[in-house]
C-alpha cells in the first residue's frame, strides 16, 4: 500500500528592510528546510512604515533571483502591501505561516506600534494566517545572525508542529550576543515604554528650516516579565500580540458607571 506523502507547509516571508537586506536572507536560510518558502518583500527599506497601505498609486511587482531556488518577488509597496499581494496574486491561497524579518534593530515594547516588520505579521494574522515577526537588536548590515537563525528555526519548527490559533501573532526579539551567551527563550509581556522625542532644527543651504526626528527610548516598566528585561538579560523575548485594541478593563468600568445611557 502506498504511503501518503506529507504535504510541506507554505511559508510566506516578508520584511520592512527591503528584499536585499541581510536579515531576510538569514530568515530564508533558517527555515527553508521546514517547508516551501516564498518571499514577497519591498524593493526598498520601509522601516517605521507601520500598517500603511498604498492607495492612489499603482503597485509594481516582479520576480527576482536572489535566494537560489526559493521563489521571490519584490514590490514597490509597503510590508502590508506585500502580504496582501502575496496572498492574492502570488500564492492564490493563504500560506500556512507568515514570517516577517529578520529586522535590523529592536521591535520590543512600543516599537511594535511603528514597526513595518510587525505590521506585516499583523496583516497576516488579520487574514487568519499564523504569523511571527523576528527582530535582532543590531542595526549593522554586518550583524552576526548565527544566534538569530538558530532561534528562528527553533521557534518556527515548534509552531509548525502544533495546531495553532489562526490569529496567532508573536513578536520575537533576539539580543545581539553570541549564541552561547543566550540563556533561552522567555515568554513576556510588552514593556511600558516610550520615546522622549525631539526635533533637531537645522538650516538648509537655501536658508530654509528642516527637522530631524531624534529621541531617547525610556522604559518605565521595571518588572521582570517584560520583553525589555528579557533582552537586557540575554533572553530571546516572545510576546503574544493581538490586533484587537479594545481596552476591556476600561470598557467594564465605563459600563458600570453607565456613562453613555
Amino acid at each position: 500500500m502506498a504511503t501518503k506523502r506529507k504535504v510541506r507547509p507554505i511559508i510566506l516571508i516578508t520584511n520592512d528592510d527591503g528584499i536585499t537586506a541581510p536579515g531576510i536572507r538569514n530568515l530564508v536560510e533558517a527555515v527553508k528546510e521546514l517547508g516551501k518558502v516564498v518571499v514577497v518583500a519591498p524593493d526598498k527599506p520601509q522601516s517605521g512604515m507601520g500598517h500603511a497601505i498604498t492607495i492612489g498609486q499603482p503597485l509594481r511587482m516582479h520576480k527576482v533571483d536572489l535566494f537560489g531556488d526559493v521563489e521571490a518577488w519584490q514590490t514597490s509597496g509597503t510590508p502590508v502591501d506585500c502580504v496582501k499581494l502575496a496572498v492574492d496574486k502570488v500564492l492564490h491561497r493563504k500560506p500556512d505561516i507568515c514570517l516577517s524579518g529578520i529586522n535590523h534593530g529592536a521591535n520590543h515594547s512600543i516599537n511594535v506600534i511603528y514597526s513595518g516588520t510587525m505590521s506585516a505579521a499583523m496583516e497576516a494574522a488579520i487574514e487568519s494566517i499564523p504569523s511571527i515577526g523576528f527582530s535582532l537588536l543590531d542595526y549593522s548590515v554586518e550583524a552576526d545572525f548565527e544566534a538569530a537563525r538558530f532561534y528562528v528555526h527553533k521557534i518556527v519548527s515548534t509552531i509548525l508542529s502544533m495546531k495553532s490559533d489562526k490569529h496567532l501573532l508573536l513578536n520575537v526579539n533576539i539580543p545581539p550576543v553570541k549564541k552561547e551567551l543566550i540563556k533561552g527563550v522567555k515568554l513576556c509581556k510588552q514593556a511600558y515604554a516610550k520615546y522622549e522625542e525631539d526635533f533637531d532644527e537645522r538650516i538648509d543651504p537655501q536658508g530654509k528650516k528642516y527637522y530631524w526626528l531624534t529621541g531617547e527610548f525610556v522604559n518605565f516598566d521595571k518588572s521582570k516579565d517584560t520583553d525589555v528585561w528579557a533582552l537586557q538579560h540575554n533572553y530571546v523575548s516572545v510576546v503574544p500580540v493581538q490586533f484587537d485594541l479594545t481596552n476591556y478593563t476600561l470598557k467594564k468600568q465605563l459600563e458600570k458607571k453607565n456613562l453613555f445611557k
